[in-house]
């Protein structure tokens, strides 16, 4: 896997949505405001159904990885792996990219190597990928349309899910799972893009605060 020609990326975008996440943030802010984007984006307005039971188990895991080198971040997500394979009661990790990839196509390159280090590292089954990006566009909508925003985060990111625990969560769900996405879709298109802006500038807000606290 040769990584030495992929670009550093350490700039600080325009997005279509008006967001932009803070260059200075400690890791402690970068894990506060993902935390506070999962409570009052994620599971108030329950795009991901199973996540507020996860919440309240306290089983989500958060990592940043600092800098902005491929191979770092790499390297990086695999001990998050092997924590997962050592820590049975953690059901999955947000590693957070605090300071890089923050160009889309530039994360679309992380993501496309991560996959292929899961396919490398004989984690297929085991775990899988979400991904999700301030800039985050799906391929068939607009870069302005809000339904954007039920993969856009604080920070560019990537979650880890134990693949068992998904299909357990599936089939335990009461509605059709399927349904899901077109719900979410529909529903950020109702919130409009300026609220859900504001949300994603009030988690770096009160994360900031909280640092300057502690």
């Amino acid at each position: 896997m040769t990584t030495d020609a992929t670009p550093t990326d350490t700039t600080t975008p325009e997005t279509a949505g008006g967001y932009t996440p803070p260059l200075d943030a400690s890791e402690a802010e970068a894990i506060d405001a993902t935390r506070q984007w999962v409570e009052t984006h994620i599971i108030a307005d329950n795009l991901c159904p199973f996540a507020a039971r996860e919440m309240a188990r306290n089983s989500i895991q958060y990592a940043v990885v600092p800098g902005a080198g491929l191979e770092r971040s790499l390297q990086a997500l695999g001990d998050e792996l092997l924590n997962l394979d050592a820590n049975r009661d953690a059901e999955t990790t947000l590693v957070i990219f605090k300071d890089g990839f923050r160009d889309f196509d530039t994360y679309l390159e992380l993501l496309d190597y991560a996959e292929a280090l899961l396919e490398m590292q004989d984690y297929e089954g085991i775990y899988q990928l979400a991904s999700f990006h301030p800039e985050y566009v799906f391929e068939d909508t607009e870069e302005d349309d809000a339904a954007n925003y039920t993969n856009r985060s604080p920070y560019p990111m990537l979650h880890l899910l134990r693949e068992s625990s998904v299909e357990a969560a599936i089939n335990a769900y009461a509605g059709d799972v399927e349904e899901v996405p077109g719900r979410n879709e529909e529903l950020m298109r109702e919130r409009g893009v300026e609220l859900l802006v504001s949300r994603l500038k009030a988690c770096a807000h009160a994360a900031r605060q909280a640092d300057k606290q502690d």
